[in-house]
């Protein structure tokens, strides 16, 4: 018995250190988390007002763009950017994303696209590492705290792939995976082509229609010299956003696996403690036992 109550006193010791580490953790995600979500808020704007600059741009210019364009391109080779985590302990965030991108990657297959990975995260990197898949490029070590430099790297990568003819290795298409943060209960893995980019056009009529102004835009030089200004800077914030969204769905995965991992060990401890409790009442219970049936025997040898 005394063996036995060791064992759980040893058991309960590390279980109490784990819960420690795990607390702490959760505390340290949601610190963060708050960090991120503000930096989320300050992006968003930026980006709405980007992307109705280019529309208006792109709506008003006589021919065709080749960030724009989607008739006159093959769609034989497509990019997809694959944004995960650089560590663990965030429960299923990277493994969504990675399938996503796993899902993303089979329906292109189907239509006879090839698909050029591009990945964002060592979980990422390891995943394709151990299959032995070819990678066009990588990149790793801030996923928690991305900086507009890492997404201005990223994008001039993924422009300079769609830029090159496929015949040399290019793109026809550029797709990013990411998991879009909502809340701080709810993450979205979320897939988004964002070249060629979808212009939507809006007709005079329309715009009566809905009561709003329709826009009467004169460009200089040209629109076309204005798209090739934006469109680049456009990529570059799109990327900065999913990559600052995919941060606060790490810290906000962590903090809750962390959570529910020190929910757990509360639950362990209390179920360790009470099976402690029982084996040092059976090891009482055994001593007087003995000293009872000594002193019945002592008193019947007497």
């Amino acid at each position: 018995m005394g063996a036995q109550l060791r064992v759980y006193r040893r058991r309960i010791r590390s279980v109490q250190a784990t819960k420690k580490i795990t607390k702490a953790m959760e505390l340290i995600a949601s610190s963060r988390i708050v960090k991120a979500q503000q930096r989320v808020e300050a992006a968003l704007p930026y980006t709405r007002e980007l992307g109705r600059a280019i529309s208006a741009a792109a709506s008003h210019t006589g021919g065709g763009h080749p960030l724009t364009e989607t008739d006159q391109r093959l769609r034989e080779r497509a990019a997809v950017l694959v944004i995960t985590a650089d560590r663990g302990l965030a429960g299923a965030y990277s493994s969504a994303a990675i399938k996503e991108g796993e899902q993303l990657t089979a329906l292109l297959a189907e239509s006879g696209v090839t698909v050029v990975p591009f990945l964002v995260g060592r979980k990422a990197v390891g995943f394709y590492k151990f299959r032995g898949r070819e990678v066009a490029a990588s990149w790793t070590g801030f996923t928690d705290q991305p900086t507009y430099a890492h997404a201005k790297e990223i994008a001039a990568a993924l422009l300079e792939s769609f830029l090159t003819r496929t015949e040399d290795g290019g793109t026809d298409e550029i797709h990013i995976v990411y998991t879009h943060f909502e809340s701080m209960v709810t993450q979205r893995t979320t897939v988004r082509r964002i070249l060629p980019l979808e212009i939507v056009e809006t007709t005079r009529e329309e715009a009566e229609a809905a009561g709003t102004v329709f826009p009467l835009y004169e460009f200089e030089p040209s629109g076309a010299a204005v798209l090739d200004a934006l469109l680049p800077k456009y990529v570059e914030n799109l990327v900065f956003t999913a990559l600052l969204l995919s941060a606060a769905s790490e810290h906000a995965a962590r903090r809750r696996a962390m959570k529910s991992a020190t929910d757990n060990a509360e639950e362990l401890i209390k179920t360790l403690s009470r099976q402690a409790n029982q084996a040092r009442q059976a090891e009482i219970t055994q001593e007087i036992s003995e000293i009872v049936g000594g002193a019945d025997a002592l008193s019947a040898s007497a």
